[in-house]
């Protein structure tokens, strides 16, 4: 890595660090063991400390080389999300090493940018499957892992650490370390906790001090997060139970139901195929074909609302017309974590599961592959 001394305050900073411990310039010289001459100069700019004198004047500052030299190897959320957007490109666009070298060097350039490495994090896990060998996307994972270790050894942040080691619990996942990922996710979540009912509290207080505005925001946002991880754990509870009849089938009404009054099909497609994909496989597991069908032209309806326009977005509506402010807040703004051309390679893939073999030939099955070769 290369450190672009203009961006440097080490002159500056030996000024004030030397008027704060209220010493002289010779105070500081003979502590060092140099001349007066020497700190003048580095006061002034006209030179620099040798790098074997660094350390000892940070010591005697009490401060670290870094904050010494007046480095900051940190980066701006508008930065982060520009750079992400940057890089997803690059993965869509670049051979696969050729991207993956430049993040490795942008990860050593900020090393101690805890929140930039947690969103290289999340975009090496949406990436990594992209590698040409197993052993090569084996390798990614493992340093995922150890990325976001870095992050929780380091950083005091409790929401960063808590998001470095959800995706360090879903790497570990990947890498079939099953049991590591069990004992990571044990202490993230807990259903009996009421950290839940924070967001209510939160809103609460703002209401009780007048800031009637932000207590509804709020509470739209926890609503909207609600009815998210709702219809996203109906999915994975319809994988878990795909061999009961009764308990797929009254979750697959309930959450119609949710998916309907709430318009979510238009409010986050997304959201809406993962569920439906998993209720056409659950239908397809006992050769439903009308019940398959619909379920998978649903899966087809989101792709194309998800594809509508040229970036994939997240976003609110009438109700919840409060949502935008919040998307702007995360890391990487409402944007997709891959590049849409990456999601909709994969999203044309759907139909060619083995669950649905027993439609091939079916007219409305061909039928739903034509539309889907028609997303652009």
């Amino acid at each position: 890595m290369v450190i672009d001394m203009s961006e440097l305050r080490i002159a500056e900073n030996i000024v004030r660090f030397r008027r704060e411990k209220k010493i002289t310039q010779e105070n500081l010289a003979d502590f060092i063991g140099v001349t007066k001459a020497s700190v003048s100069k580095w006061e002034t700019g006209q030179s620099i400390p040798d790098v074997v004198i660094l350390p000892k004047l940070a010591a005697f500052f009490d401060v670290t080389v870094d904050e010494l030299i007046g480095y900051r190897p940190t980066l701006s959320k508008e930065q982060i999300r520009k750079l992400y957007q940057e890089f997803a490109d690059d993965f869509a666009k670049q051979p696969f090493e050729e991207a993956m070298y430049k993040t490795e060097d942008y990860v050593k350039r900020y090393y101690s940018c805890y929140p930039f490495l947690v969103q290289i994090c999340v975009l090496w896990l949406n990436h990594f499957m992209l590698a040409e060998s197993g052993k090569r996307r084996t390798e990614i994972l493992g340093a995922i892992s150890e990325l976001c270790r870095h992050v929780m050894d380091g950083c005091k942040d409790v929401g960063i650490c808590g998001d470095a080691a959800m995706f360090q619990a879903m790497a570990l996942l990947q890498l079939g370390r099953l049991q590591e990922a069990i004992e990571i996710l044990e202490e993230l979540i807990d259903p009996i906790r009421m950290t839940g009912q924070g967001e209510a509290l939160l809103a609460q207080a703002y209401l009780m001090a007048g800031n009637a505005e932000e207590a509804e925001s709020l509470t739209q946002a926890g609503m909207y997060k609600a009815i998210l991880s709702l219809v996203g754990n109906a999915a994975q509870y319809l994988a878990v139970h795909g061999r009961n009849a009764e308990a797929g089938e009254a979750t697959i009404t309930r959450i119609k139901q949710v998916i309907g009054i709430y318009e979510m099909e238009n409010l986050h497609p997304n959201i809406v195929f993962g569920f439906a994909y998993q209720a056409a496989m659950f239908y397809a597991a006992y050769g439903e074909r009308e019940r398959t069908l619909d379920w998978l032209e649903r899966c087809v309806g989101c792709l194309e609302n998800l594809f509508a326009s040229c970036e994939i977005l997240m976003h609110g509506d009438a109700y919840f017309d409060k949502m935008d402010k919040w998307f702007e807040r995360l890391d990487n703004g409402p944007g997709a974590p891959r590049n849409r051309n990456v999601i909709l390679e994969d999203a044309r893939k759907i139909l060619d599961s083995p669950a649905f073999a027993f439609l091939d030939g079916d007219p409305e099955f061909d039928r739903l592959r034509r539309r889907l070769l028609q997303i652009k």
